[in-house]
């Protein structure tokens, strides 16, 4: 176990691995980090991957598009980051309800945030769809991470 008080998760365990022994220390140390960008990475992937398809199958607005792709990759993030990245448990369902409010509200100022991105370059500017929405993950990302560590997951 890596700490009495923590139970070893599947990435723990997978790096008791021999070919990833190596990088344990490493990995024990730069643990969060490493998650946040390994599960932020699925989900800018889910994220741009759903964005582009249903522009392709659709064609509707994109920042209809947007919203619903946010809606998908929010409920997956919520489960990945509770779970493996900031260790979410909480005692109480009243913790939890907090937990998931301040979530979706940190994450809905994030929407505003992309949707303003997505109006000004892709409706305003007239700019390549799939660059801006990458850009504009970028810039959710790293908003959502600060969010994340200093408001919602805090210990």
């Amino acid at each position: 176990m890596m700490q009495s008080d923590k139970k070893e998760d599947i990435f723990d365990k997978m790096m008791h691995l021999p070919i990833l022994r190596l990088f344990e220390p490493f990995y024990l140390k730069y643990k969060e980090a490493l998650l946040y960008t390994f599960f932020g990475g699925l989900a800018f992937f889910l994220n741009f991957f759903l964005f582009i398809g249903i522009d392709y199958a659709f064609q509707i607005s994109e920042l209809v598009n947007n919203i619903i792709c946010w809606i998908i990759c929010v409920l997956f993030q919520f489960f990945t980051n509770r779970t493996w990245v900031f260790d979410g448990r909480v005692e109480n369902n009243r913790q939890l309800l907090k937990q998931i409010v301040s979530f979706f509200g940190g994450r809905v100022g994030t929407l505003v945030v992309e949707e303003i991105i997505l109006v000004i370059f892709i409706t305003w500017l007239q700019l390549p769809s799939a660059p801006v929405k990458i850009f504009g993950q970028i810039v959710v990302i790293v908003l959502n991470y600060i969010i994340s560590k200093t408001m919602v997951f805090k210990k």
